[in-house]
């Protein structure tokens, strides 16, 4: 089930929401939490979303569940109460919430569906993990697996399930085996994308509501621009 886009004065793009839980369609260039950068975070303007369309005194309560890095799009899920937030959490745990990305790569992938499993071991330094066929010190198994959706003009549309959730799983594990996502110059694409995104968007999520006990299937729509616009021919 799902609700009507509403967008407000921040440009907050609701995909979903109900008295339990508010789902956004993220924009490049949002944090999902505060970080030390000091901007404001997507959390804080659903907040303030939230007091003024409830006309809510005092603090309103969001508990963030995941996150996505920041130049990347599409959905987040945040808890609009403390009792359905470790539920959610707990539903990301046990991988009963299933996620679907799409990534625009540079080359053709080797095959055109197939399962990628890694070691990737993250550098703080530089904020970047790097994927390594055979288990190393302080790496973490990771694991996604992929289809080739659509050829474009010149890229390739990729689908990605994760199984797992490390840290930048898609972008280095797909830059791995020679698909660096365009715009993403950490990750081995030649040119940055102009808006500072990269082309890997959170497409489609699904799992069952912790309260209401409803099946929840939310599409995101996609970025626009001529890139992402070609995917939807």
């Amino acid at each position: 089930m799902t609700e009507k886009i509403f967008s407000n004065k921040n440009n907050l793009q609701i995909l979903y929401e109900d008295n339990h839980i508010i789902i956004v369609n993220k924009r490049a260039g949002d944090i999902v939490q505060g970080d030390k950068t000091g901007d404001k975070p997507l959390s804080d303007v659903v907040k303030s979303y939230i007091k003024d369309k409830y006309n809510k005194p005092g603090n309103v309560y969001l508990g963030v569940v995941h996150r996505l890095d920041r130049p990347t799009t599409g959905l987040v899920i945040f808890a609009k109460t403390s009792k359905v937030l470790p539920r959610l959490n707990a539903l990301f745990v046990s991988k009963d919430i299933h996620k679907t990305y799409w990534a625009i790569v540079k080359n053709a992938p080797p095959k055109t569906e197939d399962t990628l499993i890694h070691w990737l071991k993250k550098n703080p330094k530089n904020n970047k993990s790097s994927a390594y066929i055979k288990e190393t010190k302080d790496s973490k198994k990771a694991i996604l697996h992929y289809k080739l959706l659509h050829k474009l003009d010149n890229y390739f549309l990729l689908e990605v399930d994760l199984e797992t959730g490390r840290h930048h799983q898609i972008r280095s594990q797909l830059s791995s085996i020679g698909c660096p996502i365009k715009g993403d110059l950490k990750y081995g694409f030649d040119r940055s994308n102009p808006d500072g995104s990269i082309h890997l968007h959170a497409r489609h999520i699904t799992f069952v509501h912790p309260v209401k006990n409803e099946t929840i299937n939310i599409t995101a729509p996609l970025p626009d621009d001529v890139i992402w616009n070609a995917c939807n021919a």
